[in-house]
């Protein structure tokens, strides 16, 4: 449940398995707050000390990446995103909510206080990272734009700049990015939108300056450059879903007991170690989040 190998790219340039912050002296508040603690509430929603997880360093963090938009290497968006715009900015709101409209990223900061934006969360792709994100619960922002009652899934659309987005002349995915949640996947507390990390400003290579963190599921849900964030009664019809639909589900959680056709997910790789570790289900955060699927056979809704 990884990324799928497009037919024109080299093995080279593949994983071989798998906004911005509102202004910089909020990041030197919280930067010291990013690096060694995480909130009360974020720690207990995780169900255990933030402490545990040794962090992946920042240059492998900032070096090692998926975002196709940028280029299918793993170090193509950290050479190919230094001059990506992010400033201004803004996320249209739309759908089944009683306040659609265009956001600057100050709007949907605005009331969002410094101990909701430090978290920090396991994430899993074809390898595994512990980063500390700074960002805030998705939910606070659909609590302000109500959703309605006919508000099933929420949709989240990637920016589309081929002019600043090498990656996009290609036909390697249908652009622009979209992946989509179910309302309660969105609305709980572990699910963020992610304006930093590491205490700093978002780097445009992880996404700069939105991007959406799902620590339970696999990578390629993180979408980046969120420009539009669209509540609607029917499930989006997500890119790799789209691309690969055998391969690539709309759910991608993290189960090793589901296989991805050409390989093993039981074991994972964390980044800067060698050896392979089994595979958490739900990433580890199964008492958090497994109330979510009761009833729902993992297996077929991949």
């Amino acid at each position: 449940m990884l990324i799928r190998r497009p037919p024109d790219l080299r093995s080279s340039e593949i994983t071989s398995e798998s906004a911005y912050l509102s202004r910089r002296e909020f990041m030197a508040a919280a930067g010291t707050a990013a690096l060694g603690l995480a909130v009360p509430s974020l720690a207990r929603a995780a169900g255990r000390h933030p402490q545990q997880d040794r962090q992946t360093p920042f240059e492998d963090v900032t070096t090692y990446n998926n975002y196709y938009e940028f280029g299918t290497g793993k170090d193509d968006p950290s050479k190919n995103a230094g001059r990506f715009r992010t400033t201004p900015w803004t996320v249209e709101i739309a759908g089944e909510c009683a306040h659609p409209g265009r956001y600057a990223i100050d709007d949907l900061l605005r009331g969002v206080t410094i101990e909701e934006r430090v978290y920090r969360m396991r994430c899993v792709e074809a390898w595994s990272m512990v980063i500390p994100w700074n960002g805030f619960p998705l939910k606070t922002l659909l609590d302000r734009v109500q959703p309605t009652s006919r508000a099933r899934f929420v949709e989240f659309t990637t920016l589309l700049d081929p002019d600043q987005m090498p990656g996009q002349r290609r036909s390697v995915l249908p652009w622009p990015y979209v992946e989509g949640l179910r309302l309660d996947e969105a609305m709980h507390p572990l699910t963020i939108l992610a304006t930093g990390l590491y205490g700093r400003t978002l780097p445009n290579q992880n996404g700069a300056p939105l991007r959406l963190i799902v620590p339970w599921k696999y990578g390629f849900k993180g979408c980046k450059a969120i420009v539009k964030i669209r509540l609607t009664p029917q499930q989006p019809m997500n890119t790799w879903a789209l691309m690969a639909p055998d391969e690539y589900g709309f759910y991608a959680n993290v189960n090793p007991d589901v296989d991805h056709p050409r390989w093993s997910q039981a074991r994972e790789r964390r980044i800067g170690e060698f050896f392979r570790r089994p595979t958490l289900l739900f990433n580890g955060y199964a008492e958090q989040v497994s109330r979510l699927y009761a009833g729902l056979d993992l297996r077929r809704n991949f």
